[in-house]
């Protein structure tokens, strides 16, 4: 185990592409006992290639995925519970009304340029967050930050502008990145953090290579090496398993295959669950779909259990909200809208649009065209004709449904740690939801003592539910395939994050 860490550390999920780690890194060490050559490295395959390594700019969860926890660090992390423990912060105390809180700073940590870390660093990142440097719309969960005051390289104090029961838990995620204020002028080319690994090499649309640091703060990863290669297809990914060219299939995107690795001793099969949420988008801002009666309409007609028996092979959790199982606000909503085609045509005709024509715009992922062939159906069924229209994932997809939010309907894996506030709580956003029914509920909910903050994110869940904001179709599972000789593959998923520094070998 990691001296960073000394608990099961974390990995997570999904992302928009398919990705695959190559097989350039499992290279020659020392003998093993058996007198087989020991692997140094390890090579997984994901989903979801980085269009670049800047996520302060670029939506989209492979950047994060990547390079959070391996290269870039916090002063928290999330540990496979869910709990925040200590990284660059030793500890930290609070006072001033539960507003200000104090970090004691790990010494002897430096960056991969070989700078030092220090308070004014922790100072200069959550301040860049506020700017305009940072463009993605999560840099909302920093607005809470009053000041920060550097009181020595090892000391920094953080005020709230009042008690928050998020921001703490947000510092763990991608928005609490510690940057080198020299190491930020080409974000999106090259990566300098904290973390255990550096990137060797990157060869665009092909692989990341990642390599371990002499100089890290704490003790190296398990192995030297790890690499990332891209594939445009799912099944690339298994037959690259089946070949040697990989050793993990991490997020597997074909899981109608699984039945091929179960029975093979040479394999191992992990099911865990992710953060992640299926979201079929509907655009509350743009017609039909700025009529809540339409939105409703869309929600009881799909029957959800059969979307994720028919698109994804029975694997998927139905939880009838945006909030994954793994959130402490977490309730079974399945019960607001169930199957009713019945209702469904009612409430079209009675909002005057039977027959509604559509265009329901689709990313060119695995999981949103499985996804999208049975929901087209579903509609059909209720008198909604919706033609799919592909969307080239990430480029096109982030460009005309993300940031221009030019699409009627649309479908995509939403996997930032508690996500319901940046995407419900935020009218800017791609989904355009009117959040002026649930904003003065999360604002006291995020103030109040913990069971306050649940029950208020209840309520507020419960609103967005009731207003059919966006139908949450399934919580998406983290399939694992693996050489049975791999070990310390994170089973769940919990933030953005996959980190890499607990994999190793028997």
């Amino acid at each position: 185990m990691s001296a960073k860490k000394n608990y099961v550390r974390l990995a997570a999920v999904v992302m928009a592409g398919s990705l695959a780690l190559t097989a350039c890194s499992a290279g020659s060490g020392g003998g093993s006992a058996d007198g087989t050559e020991a692997k140094t490295g390890v090579n997984l395959a994901l989903t979801g290639e980085p269009v670049n390594l800047d996520f302060t700019t670029t939506a989209g969860a492979a950047i994060p995925q990547a390079l959070m926890s391996n290269v870039y660090e916090g002063l928290v992390e999330i540990d496979q519970d869910g709990e925040i423990q200590p990284l660059l912060a030793e500890s930290w105390e609070l006072s001033n009304g539960n507003k200000t809180y104090t970090f004691k700073l790990r010494e002897g940590a430096t960056f991969s340029n070989g700078e030092a870390f220090t308070a004014d660093d922790v100072k200069f990142s959550i301040e860049r967050v506020k700017s305009d440097a940072w463009v993605s719309s999560l840099k909302k969960k920093m607005d809470i930050v009053d000041s920060v005051k550097v009181n020595s390289d090892t000391e920094v104090a953080i005020t709230l502008k009042k008690p928050s029961n998020a921001w703490l838990f947000d510092m763990g995620t991608l928005v609490g990145a510690i940057f080198d204020p020299s190491g930020v002028e080409d974000l999106a080319n090259k990566a300098i953090g904290t973390g255990p690994y550096a990137i060797d090499a990157w060869n665009r649309g092909q692989s990341i290579d990642f390599v371990t640091r002499d100089d890290y703060w704490g003790e190296k990863p398990a192995v030297e090496t790890a690499t990332l290669r891209y594939f445009a297809d799912a099944v690339a990914t298994t037959n690259a398993l089946q070949s040697g060219d990989v050793d993990v299939v991490y997020n597997m995107q074909s899981p109608e295959l699984l039945s091929s690795f179960e029975s093979d001793p040479k394999y191992q099969v992990l099911d865990g669950t992710s953060n992640g949420e299926i979201i079929l988008s509907m655009n509350n801002k743009k017609a039909p779909f700025d009529d809540k009666r339409v939105r409703q309409a869309v929600m009881y007609a799909i029957d959800r259990q059969a979307v994720i028996d028919t698109a994804w092979n029975g694997y998927g959790t139905k939880v009838g909200g945006p909030v994954p199982t793994t959130d402490p606000y977490y309730e079974d909503l399945n019960d607001v809208y169930p199957h009713d085609p019945v209702k469904a045509k009612a409430l079209l005709k009675d909002a005057g649009v039977e027959n509604l024509n559509i265009t329901f715009t689709v990313p060119t992922r695995p999981y949103a065209t499985a996804v999208s062939e049975i929901v087209v159906s579903q509609l059909a069924d209720v008198g909604i004709n919706a033609k799919i229209e592909s969307a080239e994932f990430p480029a096109v997809w982030l460009d005309e449904v993300f940031t221009k939010k030019d699409y009627q309907m649309s479908v995509v894996l939403a996997v930032e740690s508690r996500d319901v506030l940046a995407m419900f709580n935020n009218p800017d956003y791609y989904l355009g939801y009117d959040n002026s029914k649930i904003k003065d509920i999360a604002a006291q909910a995020d103030a109040a003592d913990e069971a306050g903050y649940v029950s208020g994110m209840k309520e507020v869940v419960r609103t967005i539910v009731d207003d059919a904001a966006a139908d949450t179709l399934f919580i998406f599972p983290n399939i694992v395939v693996a050489d049975a000789n791999v070990t310390g593959i994170p089973t769940n998923s919990v933030t953005e994050a996959l980190d890499l520094t607990n994999l190793g070998w028997k």
